[in-house]
């Protein structure tokens, strides 16, 4: 309510169109992580496309109050015209990191505000618990399952953001057919329990499935349920492809269903375990004998962090006789901003291991990329919305896959540190500097040459 309301008090004052820059941080890592991973990024550029405001929302706002006539006439015709840049999406990010950089009117930026934090601030929380799950997996696949545990439109929020931070696929297949992403599945308690007998369940789970098919076996009693999941397959003229453990010690079971498949000769039969695993637990499960982890809770709430802590403010603004001015709020308790725009890279040593993020203040975009290559520094930013035009390469299945080996080669790059699941300092520090801080840069920097590393 609050962006149509200052909308309204900016169009009656006349700075409703002065050029303005809002910028999408946090200031701080939520729960003393080690860093965080950017997502959402497809999705926000889905919904600034489709942001508009239709003719029962206009009615309900005239109708209730809300803002007065002009205002109305304003939103009748909003569209986002101005131009975003942000962290591309899949790289590793930190405490004070530029997520999103939006340029337009203060009018056409400060609507979109509670957009693009709500999408940024669960997508982001997802990726990074994602990320943390699939570095404790070591290689082995997660899967998300977790669609019966959040809301029916954030379950395939949450299903893309687990893809960038590292997951396989997902069983929600909402997720599978607007994002492209793999979808698995297995079965419920409740398929073998409605058949007679255990064997039944089976019987007919691989009869409509095929050999390849998963089964869970511990309705019952795991070790039986596990010999006759084989019998079914075999009797199918196949082998098991894999079972699935729910309940009960995961590490001895896993261990236990292990030697049991392969005494019966199954040893290409997988095991996948469930049951509220975080990354803690999946951590714990490493030396057991798993192919797949499926994650569902503790995936979509973040892994105890829901939100990424996200803010959205004014850094920049049109001041008088149209010079730019940085603006910034000086409230205490932790939360005064630091104005101006600002432009991001990453620092990397001889070995090519990241030392610093380097965040650099300056108005100009052809000095601030400049002077990020001149002190070795890897650009993180990329142009997302031209002019109010979607920069396409940004969304779509393709832009979701290479999300995902963006955030491989992203998090490679991090210090050991990162990659410790208990809580601590950000792995990197985030070192911000003025222009004028900076070493002169020679006329080849400015012309866009390759960095030479420190």
């Amino acid at each position: 309510m609050y962006e149509l309301t200052m909308l309204q008090g900016a169009l009656r004052s006349g700075v409703a169109d002065r050029p303005s820059v809002f910028e999408l941080f946090g200031r701080r890592l939520p729960g003393s992580r080690r860093f965080g991973v950017v997502a959402g990024t497809g999705r926000l550029l889905d919904a600034i496309e489709a942001f508009t405001f239709t003719d029962d929302q206009i009615s309900f706002l005239h109708r209730t109050g809300i803002v007065d006539d002009d205002t109305l006439d304003y939103l009748r015709g909003y569209r986002f015209s101005g131009t975003i840049r942000g962290y591309a999406e899949g790289e590793c990010y930190f405490a004070g990191s530029p997520l999103l950089t939006v340029e337009g009117s203060f009018a056409e930026a400060c609507i979109i505000e509670t957009l693009a934090l709500s999408i940024y601030n669960y997508d982001c929380a997802v990726a990074s618990a994602a990320s943390r799950m699939t570095m404790a997996a070591h290689g082995r696949p997660c899967i998300d399952f977790g669609a019966r545990r959040t809301h029916e439109h954030a379950a395939v929020a949450a299903a893309r953001a687990a893809v960038v931070g590292g997951f396989a696929g997902t069983s929600n297949l909402e997720a599978g057919l607007v994002h492209g992403i793999p979808t698995f599945g297995t079965s419920a308690h409740s398929f073998t329990l409605v058949h007679d007998t255990e064997q039944e369940a089976f019987a007919a789970q691989v009869a409509s499935l095929g050999t390849g098919t998963t089964v869970l076996v511990d309705t019952y009693d795991v070790a039986a349920g596990v010999e006759r999941a084989v019998a079914a397959a075999r009797a199918a003229g196949g082998e098991l492809g894999a079972v699935r453990l729910d309940s009960g010690d995961l590490v001895a079971g896993a261990f236990q269903v292990r030697s049991q498949l392969d005494a019966l000769g199954a040893t290409s039969t997988r095991i996948t375990v469930t049951s509220d695993l975080d990354e803690y637990a999946i951590a714990g499960l490493g030396a057991a004998p798993v192919d797949f982890y499926g994650v569902g809770t503790q995936l979509v709430t973040g892994s105890g962090h829901p939100t990424a802590a996200l803010v959205y403010k004014l850094v920049e603004r049109e001041g008088r006789h149209g010079r730019r001015q940085e603006v910034a709020k000086r409230s205490s308790g932790g939360k005064a901003t630091v104005g101006g725009r600002k432009w991001a890279g990453r620092v990397l040593d001889d070995s090519g291991t990241a030392v610093e993020e380097l965040v650099v203040s300056c108005t100009a975009h052809e000095q601030g990329e400049a002077a990020l290559r001149q002190a070795g520094a890897r650009p993180l930013q990329v142009t997302l919305v031209r002019d109010g035009m979607i920069v396409e390469e940004h969304r779509g299945t393709a832009a979701l896959e290479a999300a995902a080996q963006r955030h491989q080669a992203s998090r490679a790059e991090l210090p050991y540190d990162a990659w410790r699941l208990s809580e601590g300092e950000p792995a990197l520090p985030t070192r911000l500097v003025s222009l004028e801080d900076l070493p002169a840069q020679p006329a080849s920097a400015a012309l866009g040459e390759p960095p030479v590393r420190p």
